[in-house]
């Protein structure tokens, strides 16, 4: 009887795991549908781009007929630098992807697609070719605007890529290495990637398989909506190595509606140097954890400056947006209407002070003004295992300060060799306080408090950088 029991359990269990196989097949996910509705809409776009490159030229008697042998190395010693030799045209090509926003023509790629194509050619899935112009083309975000003259396109369905989770499934269709109409799919990896090339676009990441030729194209959600445009790849090799980057669509809608209002894309300025807040700065400014953009320096008549942000301030919220690293403070500030006032929520002096901020439109190569002037002197301080000196003229144009602030002749082991000081680091201020004189530094430094950590400030070739100095108990 017992016997008979385990028998009736184990056929139960059989059965019952039998019967849940084909319900988790049906569970995962299933694009055949997806790619069916939006593959007339995603298209391949070619360009072509004319050079001028110049005619081997010989001495006189000495042509050589095309194709022979020694005609690839006469080439290489006589052209194309010879002077003298006639332009002769030449053309490159490129491929990408893009996808129809609406039936009347409009198309979306990438920049980098389209950059500096004399010619635009858009084939559709039904091998349609059609000519297409740009309407604008922004860099900083890596998208372009296409117009065909054409009516009744199968355009693509947006969706609303802040509502994006980790984890979530993902579809790209595109025209890598030029094979048309080629998807490929994956998760979003996650979200608010800041690349160091692009400040101003929080990428989506994914770990599915972009390749060249997929730029521009798009991606969807489960749902059939375009989230993301398709931009690049991590790759030490040149090929796709499981994480790729996608503009979300909410940025790049931002840029079209720009486009077709006013030609350009215009963008919101704030006027900091920021960086990212370390475990030892968050406590040298009195901050539970680390994070926020920690401004390392303010440009001279910025909006910024004009609304009273200071070097040492650590921003925690722009707008409302709460700003977790110094990366995903530029997106919230680019996206901002110009003229537009905004509150800035930053730590000072271990307390909370809300700013208001009236945002100006980014121009290119904005940059602080920088004046100078000091005078030469040496001292050492032994705390510090430090050597300081006053900053001549010339180190003030070299390094832009404008005034006050040391430089760092000589770093011993010690505590501010252990805080990341270098030889040639010009110290703007020591604990929040700014250096006026190389006396007034060891004045300073004297009183510094033992097993705490110290904000420095220093001016590098590479720009403004916050340390944490921390000097041990004796």
């Amino acid at each position: 009887m017992k016997q008979h029991r385990i028998w009736v359990w184990l056929t139960v269990m059989v059965i019952t795991l039998a019967l849940s196989l084909p319900l988790q097949a049906r569970s995962l996910p299933e694009f055949t549908e997806l790619v069916s509705k939006n593959s007339a809409a995603v298209i391949n776009i070619s360009t072509t781009k004319n050079n001028q490159t110049r005619k081997l030229r010989l001495p006189k008697g000495m042509e050589i007929p095309e194709g022979m042998p020694l005609d690839d190395m006469f080439k290489h010693f006589f052209g194309p630098n010879n002077r003298g030799q006639r332009p002769q045209p030449s053309e490159s090509h490129s491929l990408g992807s893009g996808f129809v926003l609406s039936e009347d023509g409009y198309i979306m790629t990438n920049h980098h697609v389209i950059k500096d194509a004399d010619e635009i050619i858009v084939r559709f899935s039904d091998r349609t070719e059609l000519e297409a112009k740009v309407l604008g083309s922004d860099e900083r975000s890596d998208i372009a605007l296409l117009k065909v003259e054409a009516k009744g396109l199968t355009a693509v369905k947006l969706g609303d890529s802040t509502r994006l989770q980790v984890g979530e499934w993902v579809l790209a269709i595109g025209s890598p290495f030029g094979f048309d109409s080629s998807a490929t799919a994956g998760i979003v990896s996650a979200l608010g990637r800041n690349l160091p090339s692009d400040n101003y676009v929080p990428f989506i990441q994914t770990d599915v398989a972009i390749n060249p030729g997929n730029s521009g194209g798009p991606l969807f959600n489960l749902d059939g909506e375009v989230i993301g445009v398709n931009s690049q790849i991590y790759s030490r090799t040149g090929g796709f190595m499981g994480v790729s980057f996608a503009i979300p669509m909410d940025v790049a809608l931002d840029v079209v509606e720009q486009i077709k209002s006013q030609g350009y894309v215009s963008r919101g300025w704030l006027g900091v140097v920021i960086q990212n807040v370390t475990r030892e700065l968050a406590e040298s400014f009195g901050l539970d954890k680390p994070h926020g953009a920690l401004v390392s320096r303010v440009t001279p008549e910025s909006p910024a400056a004009k609304a009273g942000i200071e070097t040492g301030d650590v921003i925690l919220k722009f707008n409302g947006h709460r700003i977790t690293t110094s990366s995903s403070l530029p997106p919230y500030v680019g996206r901002t209407k110009i003229g537009e006032s905004v509150p800035v929520v930053v730590m000072r002096n271990k307390k909370q002070k809300t700013l208001r901020v009236t945002i100006e439109k980014l121009e290119e190569n904005t940059a602080a003004r920088i004046k100078a002037g000091s005078k030469p002197g040496r001292l050492v301080d032994d705390r510090l295992a430090v050597e300081i000196a006053e900053l001549t003229q010339q180190q003030r144009e070299q390094y832009d300060v404008e005034k006050g602030g040391v430089i760092v002749v000589t770093v011993e082991k010690g505590a501010a060799a252990k805080a990341g000081l270098r030889r040639g680091d010009v110290v703007v201020s020591l604990n929040n306080l700014q250096i006026t004189s190389a006396k007034q530094f060891l004045d300073i430094a004297r009183d510094l408090p033992g097993d705490k950590a110290i904000p420095v400030l220093v001016q590098r070739q590479q720009g403004a950088i916050f340390l944490a100095l921390k000097i041990e108990k004796e």
